[in-house]
């Protein structure tokens, strides 16, 4: 058996939960990458997947031991990498998921950049705000607003986006501005609801050393966040967006910065990958020129 080619097999089983589609994806036959996977358990002596009719799942054991498998063959693409990065200029299709206000805000204004330094990458972006499954869904990454709860994840954080509460003129022309945070208790605001975790957000603020979260009153909730903007816009309540979704409203006078007093923590900004392993040379381009914008912008807090 070979080993380096039994863990090439054995990460691919785990990542696409299915013998038949991992022999599917890496041209071998399912007798090959049941064996295969057979011996492995046998050699290192415990039971690496659990199998039922409908799924394979990965054991506690099983999950160790795929961590050190990607670790090891990431080091062995990057070796690999370090001898052909230089040889080649990067081609072919980079296909990125994100929400479509991370899209119009940060990448689409400078895509343009990228596309002269890498004529021959193909971008292609997916936009939603919700769950996706990097291996399933064939993402070669994701840029994403958050924390990543995904521990199975590889995030690099590439800023952090500073947070703003907002109003509109004719929302503050008939409800007043709240000057504290006891004030704007008694405001209404749009209520942002994750479409991946179906949670609404509340307000956050930093008091000291403490993050004072305020549950705002609500008649309107929305889980899109060029919808989220709109609303605001209009009049329909309180908002609390990234700075740089917004910066061309409040340029414009369209939305009014309120309690500019009280700090409200910043969030993070992360290119998301499935694993270090194999990152092709257009992934990798498209990757730090991402980090590049995101360090050059205004409105986003380089790390």
């Amino acid at each position: 058996m070979d080993r380096f080619e039994a863990m090439q097999i054995f990460v691919r089983v785990v990542e696409a939960r299915s013998f038949s589609k991992a022999s599917d994806m890496m041209n071998l036959s399912p007798a090959k990458v049941s064996r295969t996977v057979h011996l492995l358990e046998e050699r290192v002596g415990v039971r690496l997947l659990n199998r039922s009719t409908r799924s394979v799942g990965v054991t506690e054991d099983g999950a160790l031991f795929y961590g050190r498998c990607v670790r090891i063959l990431a080091e062995v693409a990057d070796a690999e990498g370090l001898l052909t990065k230089d040889r080649r200029t990067p081609s072919g299709t980079v296909r990125v998921d994100t929400s479509a206000m991370l899209a119009r805000a940060l990448l689409l204004p400078r895509l343009g950049e990228f596309y002269a330094r890498y004529p021959d990458i193909d971008v292609r972006l997916g936009l939603g705000d919700r769950n996706i499954d990097l291996f399933q869904d064939g993402v070669d990454c994701v840029v994403r607003m958050g924390v990543i709860g995904d521990a199975s994840l590889i995030a690099r954080q590439i800023g952090r986006a500073s947070i703003v509460t907002c109003a509109a003129p004719s929302y503050i022309a008939r409800n007043g501005t709240p000057r504290s945070l006891d004030e704007l208790r008694a405001h209404h605001a749009i209520n942002y609801v994750s479409a991946r975790t179906r949670k609404s957000y509340p307000f956050e603020y930093r008091v000291n050393d403490d993050i004072v979260r305020v549950d705002m009153r609500s008649t309107l909730a929305v889980n899109d966040g060029s919808t989220y903007i709109s609303a605001g816009v209009l009049g329909y309540g309180l908002i609390q967006p990234s700075r740089f979704m917004v910066a061309e409203h409040i340029a414009r006078g369209e939305l009014q910065e309120i309690l500019t007093n009280c700090e409200s923590p910043s969030t993070p900004v992360s290119l998301v990958f499935p694993h270090r392993r194999n990152l092709s040379p257009r992934l990798r381009a498209f990757s730090e020129w991402v980090s590049d914008v995101a360090q050059d912008h205004p409105d986003l807090q380089g790390v």
